[in-house]
């Protein structure tokens, strides 16, 4: 399972509530992972245009206040993708088998509908959502 968009949240979390710049190393280590794939998380934000700035003593800030940015944009810029897709149906089914003919077109109806109501979660909750949450929980 892909991680970039859960680590692309901290990461945001990290920015947001930073006093002073933090480096993609203290970022590392929150997450716990490395600085190579942490910047490479960056360069997708910075891409997204969600974060600006660059490694270093500059460090990186948010361009969209956590209010006004949502986990879809969030999960849009990381994934690189417009479109939620998140299963896929098997290749093969057989046409000479009463299942294989028809379950292509029964998942496909089903899937999308999951993925839309997916999007539309994401869309209704931000950034500053995820903070509250965070707060509420070192209380």
């Amino acid at each position: 399972m892909d991680t970039k968009f859960s680590v692309a949240v901290h990461v945001l979390i990290l920015i947001s509530e930073a006093s002073n710049p933090i480096s993609s190393d203290q970022m590392a280590g929150s997450v716990g992972t490395n600085a190579s794939y942490i910047r490479k998380i960056l360069a997708l934000l910075k891409k997204g245009e969600i974060v600006n700035g660059q490694r270093g003593i500059g460090g990186y800030s948010l361009t969209v206040a956590p209010e006004q940015l949502t986990l879809l944009q969030i999960y849009q810029a990381v994934m690189e993708e417009p479109k939620i897709h998140l299963l896929d149906i098997h290749q093969n089914p057989s046409d000479q088998c009463i299942v294989g003919r028809y379950i292509r077109p029964v998942l496909t109806g089903m899937f999308a509908d999951m993925e839309d109501t997916f999007a539309r979660s994401l869309a209704g909750k931000t950034l500053a959502d995820c903070i509250a949450d965070i707060r509420k929980r070192i209380e």
